[in-house]
């Protein structure tokens, strides 16, 4: 029996598709243009196949869409600036120049081997003078618009990267690099004003209707807007009010204390020269001593020091007491909060603890039932609350704020958990940050002629440690003449956070050597927002947000004619090995290399594309991928065995009316496959059943060949050249090398990925299959291709495990599912 012989057909192939340029595009050719972009990677050494699944969907589905008769843009670049590089540089003893041009080079024989393919012509490499020039201009921009800005801050340091970390870099209070606690320093930072777009970017969400649902909550979540009302409480005794922020001013008659940050400027007046002022110092030097991040300070540990003092609540006239606590932040809202217990669960521990008074003022609906050591929160009829008894908490909130704001003591405020986005770094590998500082004019943007600023050769890579960087010690680099005035200054020593690269990079693919500009604007009006981006989840809060923000900043200055950089987003789950992400230091990283010596890189591809739906994690397991490789050597025995009869066959017209009922089963079943295959890869690339789908076909044509050996120029032959020629198309995307190599054993000049995707005829396929359509409260939200004839309860299993509709229900349940005449499920939610 002939087994595939995988080694030399796809190094045949991989040859063949280097030689033609392949996946080179005419960006001319918009009429049916398709950017299909993966995220670049860290050129931080050898990909495994977890790695491998991001890549091989993009190529998949870039070669689908070059069959559907689009014009595919699929370029590919590196990320080369950044921690990551510069700490594997230091632990190998290697300049980070040397160890990233060495892990390109490793990176892209590894897609060349996995058939993997780009445009490689607009490759671009951030961590290169060429691209980063565009970085420095961009920051240029923002500068010159009043969205960079140098302040003096308290920021998050990490001791063992030695460098400043923006919030979203911190993950439980550790570096999301190296897992070190991180420290708080003061220090005189680069930020962006994200915050200045705080509101286009949470509004423009609602726009992006082809990103995970998962994703879209994540960005709301992490700009968080919130309406409320500040409002002043004065310290008893004094004049001085502590302004307070509250989301809920129909609960202000349930305040009965005031919490303060420990890092809120009031303290000093609350406890200085008072007999709690050792006490307080003592309970805030402990606290710092914690180094707990934002998201554990809010967690129920709570503990608190009364400061001795106490301030009038306005609208009721009491004194209520004022205590220092840890879960109040600095940095959100105004530092200091009115603390309702008997309506919210952190205050009403923390009063618990210190057996303070809890006053209920909000009525619960009628049925609500609130479980024992918890409080209502939610909304209702006010209580105890004077003149406001009886009004909802929606009426009342508009009325407690107007009376506020008319008494002069408060007013209403719009507030976000989103903060600016520090881009400062005190290491050597990152874009140089192009301003020059002068003590007469202050910091002065370099001119754009004089960019790129090079990074210092001069220099020891490895971070200083004292705030600094390493830039700071290269006095050519240091030492310049101011652009104004012609004084003495000295160049900035930070570098940029190398999500700075990354945020506009899909734009410079249209233009990758260009010299005059970062991008050419007409092509990127034509091509632009990327039609299809594929990527982890984890990026969903940093580079994603990123982007969203320079894409609207290049937009508001005339720039580019498109607000958001990517209409559709598919973030695919991971691969995992022993029930864990893959990685080193857990010893479960399994290499593509020895795979795809013994059993090829199709063999590969298809496993991790049958593994399991693309946006899941999934499990690799050794014995599965044999499985794979003995489907394909199947279909090139099955290949081997009739070819003649396929290739004498293969253009032969196909009458169904004189078909056998073998033949027309069989007919029936590739046409069946077809609808099934082009509905599973449309919009959510569930790969794993269109292969299955493809298997199945391929049993039914084995069955077939077994029972009626089909002879040339017979219907028989016919229909099962027909099914193959099929079977080839449909499984290319994913099989290419195999695939290929059939195609132009059948005599076909051209490669398989110039030809048509095969179309099937309805009709020809109704008796296995129907179209389900899917709604939502009657708006049709999804469709799948389903076996004709389901009973209705399994109809109804088959719509709600649709993945698009699983993600619109989320947690609701819903009210109704109803079945219709077998072809359409409305679920009532």
């Amino acid at each position: 029996m002939s087994k595939y012989p995988h080694k030399s057909i796809e190094e045949k192939w991989q040859r063949r598709w280097q030689d033609d340029d392949f996946m080179a595009v005419d960006l001319a050719r918009d009429e049916r243009k398709y950017y299909c972009l993966m995220m670049f990677p860290y050129p931080s050494g050898d990909l495994h196949v977890g790695h491998g699944r991001n890549y091989i969907i993009g190529d998949a589905l870039a070669r689908l869409k070059k069959m559907e008769g689009h014009e595919v843009l699929a370029p590919m670049g590196w990320d080369a600036f950044g921690l990551p590089a510069e700490n594997a540089a230091i632990e190998n003893n290697i300049h980070p120049a040397e160890w990233t041009k060495k892990n390109i080079a490793r990176m892209k024989e590894q897609f060349y081997r996995w058939g993997v393919l780009y445009d490689w012509s607009r490759e671009i490499t951030s961590c290169e003078p060429e691209y980063y020039r565009w970085t420095q201009w961009l920051f240029l921009q923002l500068f010159k618009n009043g969205l960079a800005e140098r302040r003096a801050a308290s920021v998050n340091w990490c001791p063992s990267c030695k460098t400043v970390l923006a919030n979203e870099q911190v993950i439980d209070g550790k570096c999301e690099r190296c897992g070190t606690l991180i420290e708080e320093r003061f220090l005189e930072q680069w930020f962006f004003r994200i915050t200045e777009f705080a509101d286009e970017l949470l509004d423009g969400l609602d726009s992006l209707v082809d990103w995970p649902e998962r994703v879209i909550q994540m960005q709301r979540n992490w700009i968080d807007r919130s309406e409320g009302l500040e409002i002043d409480f004065v310290i008893k005794g004094t004049k001085t009010p502590v302004r307070c922020y509250t989301t809920r001013p129909d609960t202000i008659f349930g305040a009965t204390f005031l919490v303060v940050s420990p890092e809120h400027p009031v303290v000093n007046k609350l406890i200085g020269g008072t007999e709690r002022e050792v006490a307080g110092r003592e309970f805030i030097a402990t606290e710092k001593a914690f180094k707990l991040s934002s998201k554990d300070r809010m967690e129920p540990r709570k503990t608190g020091f009364f400061t001795g003092r106490h301030a009038r609540n306005p609208l009721t006239n009491e004194d209520i007491p004022i205590y220092l606590a840890p879960y109040v932040l600095m940095d959100y809202g105004t530092g200091a909060i009115m603390a309702v217990p008997g309506h919210d669960q952190r205050d009403y521990d923390f009063a618990k603890t210190y057996d303070l008074e809890i006053r209920d003022v909000i009525e619960a609906p009628s049925g609500v039932t609130v479980p024992e050591g918890t409080v209502f929160t939610g909304k209702g009829l006010l209580r105890n609350s004077g003149d406001y008894d009886g009004q909802t908490s929606d009426g009342a909130f508009d009325g407690i704020v107007k009376h506020v704001e008319e008494k002069g003591i408060g007013q209403r405020k719009t507030n976000y958990r989103l903060r600016d986005w520090l881009v400062s770094r005190q290491r050597f590998w990152g874009a140089p940050i192009p301003i020059i500082h002068c003590e007469k004019c202050g910091p002065v943007a370099v001119s754009e002629d004089d960019l790129p600023v090079l990074l210092p050769d001069d220099v020891d890579f490895r971070p200083s440690g004292d705030g600094k960087g390493p830039l700071a010690a290269s006095e050519s680099f240091v030492n310049v003449r101011c652009p104004d005035c012609g004084g003495k200054a000295k160049r900035d020593t930070d570098t940029m956070d190398t999500f700075v690269d990354s945020s506009w990079y899909f734009l410079r693919y249209m233009s990758p050597d260009n010299t005059d500009a970062p991008f050419e604007k007409s092509l990127v009006d034509r091509w632009l927002p990327v039609d299809q981006y594929i990527g982890g989840v984890e990026h969903a809060i940093l580079h994603l947000l990123y982007a969203r923000f320079v894409t609207r900043f290049l937009h508001s200055i005339g720039a580019i004619d498109f607000s958001e950089p990517f209409r559709r987003l598919f973030t695919q789950g991971m691969i995992t090995k022993n029930g864990a992400k893959m990685s080193k230091s857990k010893g479960n990283v399994v290499s593509p290399d020895p795979i795809i010596d013994a059993f090829g890189a199709d063999t590969m591809r298809l496993y991790i594309l049958f593994a399991g739906p693309p946006e899941r994690d999934a499990e690799w397991r050794d014995d599965s991928i044999e499985g794979c490789n003995r489907f394909l050597n199947r279909v090139y025995r099955m290949f081997e065995d009739h070819s003649d009869v396929i290739k004498s066959s293969v253009n032969m017209d196909v009458s169904v009316e004189t078909l056998d009922a073998s033949a027309k089963a069989l007919f029936r079943k590739a046409h069946w496959t077809i609808l099934r295959v082009r509905s599973d890869l449309e919009g959510h690339f569930h790969f794993n059943t269109a292969i299955s789908a493809c298997m199945e076909l391929s049993n039914e044509m084995k069955a077939f060949t077994d029972r009626t050996l089909p002879a040339p120029g017979t219907d028989a032959a016919a229909v099962f050249a027909f099914a193959f020629d099929v079977l080839i198309r449909l499984l290319s995307p994913m099989t290419p090398h195999l695939c290929e190599e059939m195609w132009e054993r059948l005599g076909h000049a051209d490669s398989v990925f110039r030809s048509d995707l095969p179309v099937a005829v309805p009709e020809y396929a109704k008796e296995d299959m129907i179209e389900l359509v899917v709604q939502i409260n009657s708006r049709i939200r999804a469709r799948e291709q389903v076996d004709a004839g389901l009973d209705d309860a399994r109809l109804r299993e088959i719509a709600l495990s649709n993945e698009r509709i699983k993600e619109l229900l989320g947690h609701k349940k819903p009210k109704k599912v109803l079945v219709i005449q077998g072809k359409l499920v409305n679920i009532i939610a």
